[in-house]
């Protein structure tokens, strides 16, 4: 086992310190991906309370937020990887200095590949953008989302 993930609760810096001091190597620490503004990253790094912090675009502020978080990992030597959406993050990732990873998470992906065409696929465990399309690539298929218009009305 190489990772992690969330051993404890992301606000429980002490128990997460206490589990990355105690931790075998080549196990890494991670956690973060609840983290919704600069202080609560800075806070966790600041404790070394992680090998690999994570943040998640949709909840730390989008794609400013996002680099915020990564540019503060840089400063303290410490990778970042980003929490699920692979669609969403691959475009900021490349703008990364200490990137760990894309997080693949299988039920993101499949909502992704469902509504939107533009998803990235993987080959040989990498996933790449496709700078043919404008933006971070994707466009809603309307024709499949509107099956699920009368949840969001």
């Amino acid at each position: 086992m190489t990772w992690f993930e969330e051993p404890v609760s992301s606000d429980d810096l002490d128990g997460l310190r206490l589990i990355r001091d105690r931790s075998p190597p080549p196990l890494e620490i991670a956690a973060g991906e609840y983290g919704y503004d600069l202080f609560y990253f800075r806070r966790m790094l600041e404790r070394r309370c992680v090998d690999v912090l994570q943040a998640d675009a949709t909840r730390c502020g989008g794609f400013t937020g996002f680099l915020q978080a990564a540019h503060l990992a840089d400063a303290h030597m410490i990778p970042l990887s980003s929490h699920t959406a692979p669609a969403l993050h691959l475009h900021v990732c490349c703008a990364v200095p200490r990137l760990r990873h894309v997080e693949w998470f299988q039920d993101h992906v499949r909502i992704e590949r469902m509504l939107f065409d533009g998803a990235p696929e993987p080959a040989n465990g990498t996933i790449r953008p496709d700078l043919s399309r404008p933006g971070i690539g994707l466009e809603l298929k309307r024709s499949d989302a509107r099956r699920f218009e009368k949840g969001f009305a």
